[in-house]
């Protein structure tokens, strides 16, 4: 059974910038539901099929399909009202690797970091340019913001207090 353990950050400045090139992703929800939630995602000439069932706020189930970009393009277009575009960056540091993800939109300004982990309590050392961690608000999870766009929480910090 796959397994999928991470943990999120909201990313405080661009001390990240520097370390690795971006690859574009966009990816829409068939199901938001934080207990099932099924998504397409195309990344460049690649795209799958995930589905993710929760266990808890650091854990799930995860199963990845691929599946033809045609298919991925269709179903964007015709079954998914919101989407998610973002550019991922992938940096190594002190043994993991961190995916920082900066968003682009309708979730503009947003920027964000998650490293996988092999357990929950797996010990991680955290770059200097990460923020707070948000793995437990489920706002911050790409299925939410699809639907509720991080600008419009009433909330928000305006960009560059927190995230760049």
């Amino acid at each position: 059974m796959n397994l999928e353990i991470e943990r999120r950050f909201r990313v405080r400045d661009a001390g990240w910038r520097a370390l690795a090139e971006g690859e574009w992703l966009k990816q829409g929800y068939l199901s938001v539901d934080p207990q099932r939630t099924v998504r397409v995602r195309v990344k460049g000439e690649q795209a799958w099929l995930t589905l993710k069932s929760l266990i808890t706020e650091v854990a799930r189930h995860e199963f990845e399909y691929p599946i033809p970009c045609r298919d991925a393009d269709a179903i964007l277009a015709a079954m998914c009202p919101f989407v998610v575009e973002k550019r991922r960056y992938r940096i190594e540091h002190a043994g993991l690797t961190w995916e920082v993800d900066e968003f682009f939109g309708a979730n503009a300004g947003l920027v964000l970091a998650e490293v996988e982990l092999a357990s929950e309590d797996q010990p991680y050392q955290r770059p200097d340019w990460l923020g707070d961690e948000v793995t437990h608000d489920p706002r911050y999870t790409n299925s939410y913001l699809s639907e509720h766009p991080w600008p419009s929480w009433p909330d928000n910090q305006p960009a560059g207090e927190e995230n760049r």
